[in-house]
Order: C-alpha cells, then sequence, then structure tokens
C-alpha cells in the first residue's frame, strides 16, 4: 500500500493484515481524491482543511490527505495496535506534526466537548457496524463540522444505511464491494 499523489507519492504506507480491519483500497482512495478534486457537486476543497478520520485504521485515507496538502488530520481508532500502526506511518513519513492520534472509542471521542470543527469528516465504520449512524448523530447536534463541510462514508455496496433524510447525500458511488457516500448534514 502506497501514497498515491502529492508530496508523499509513492512512500510505503505500513498496514498490518488482520481481522479487524480493512484497509481502503488504493482505487477506491484514488477515485475518492479525484471527486473531492474534480467534481462540481463538491465545495470543500481538501487544501489547507481540518480532517477527522474516524474508524481510521492504518489511516490510509488521512495520510493520503496530509500527502495532498491537508492542514491537519485527527486519527481516531479504538484498536491500540492500529493507532500504533498509525504512528509509525506519520513517523517514517515525517509528518507526525501535522497529526494527531486518538486511541479511545468514537463515541468517547465524540463526547467529549473540546472537539473543533472540521471541513471534511471521513467514516470508514467496520461494514457489520450500525452504530457509526449514532456517531454520525453526534456530531450532528454537536456540530463539529464548519459551514462548508463534506462527510464522507465507507460503507458496503449491498448496505442499507438510513441516511436519506438524515443528511444530505450529493453523490453515491460503488466500486466492487465498497460503496462511498459524500454528503453533509443541513
Amino acid at each position: 500500500m502506497r501514497i498515491i499523489s502529492g508530496a508523499l507519492k509513492g512512500k510505503a504506507i505500513t498496514f498490518e493484515k488482520n481481522i479487524f480491519t480493512r484497509p481502503l483500497k488504493d482505487s477506491v482512495r484514488e477515485n475518492i481524491f479525484n471527486i473531492l478534486n474534480h467534481s462540481n457537486l463538491i465545495d470543500v476543497k481538501l487544501k489547507n482543511s481540518k480532517i477527522l478520520d474516524l474508524y481510521s485504521g492504518v489511516g490510509s485515507f488521512g495520510l493520503e490527505s496530509i500527502s495532498r496538502d491537508a492542514f491537519s488530520v485527527t486519527f481516531v481508532e479504538q484498536n491500540k495496535d492500529m493507532a500504533l500502526i498509525i504512528k509509525k506511518n506519520l513517523v517514517n513519513l515525517s509528518i507526525q506534526n501535522k497529526a494527531e492520534i486518538i486511541n479511545d472509542k468514537i463515541e468517547n471521542y465524540l463526547n467529549n466537548s473540546k472537539i473543533e470543527k472540521f471541513d471534511i469528516i471521513f467514516f470508514d465504520p467496520p461494514f457489520t457496524d450500525r452504530f457509526f449512524i449514532e456517531n454520525l448523530s453526534i456530531i450532528k447536534k454537536k456540530k463539529y463540522f464548519n459551514k462548508k463541510h463534506l462527510i464522507i462514508i465507507h460503507r458496503e455496496s449491498k448496505s442499507k444505511d438510513p441516511l436519506e433524510g438524515f443528511m444530505k447525500i450529493f453523490l453515491i458511488k460503488n466500486y466492487g464491494r465498497s460503496k462511498i457516500i459524500f454528503g453533509s448534514f443541513n
């Protein structure tokens, strides 16, 4: 697994295959960033944005974002081993000054009242996880996003998540087993 583009293009991302993570495939990640950079439906720019990467896994989305000039990334990952891999990647890529790693449950982090506002929030929960909707509700209720913001959700292509009416959906793209949902809160 490698960084696809930007200042760190071609640099390796350390990852560990295990039952807890499902790293975002390079092709899916590349398509997400192409949409971010070129879609007329999305008015949030990646450059200089503050990003919240929830259910980070090995952190490939956030690492790619830093490579492409995001201002900062906050990684939130519950699994201690995965949080250590994110830290290792940040150190290996010499970008630890642009990131913060929170090793805690997503809901614990979101219920902390000192959270800043973000431009892009990326959700990549396990495909079997339905609790992520409740975490989205916390974000919406506490307004942990800037006026111009983007929510990106990675789900299984067959999933039927009740997002209509809950958030404004701009675009849904399917890539094999993955479904990527782009939206925002009203």
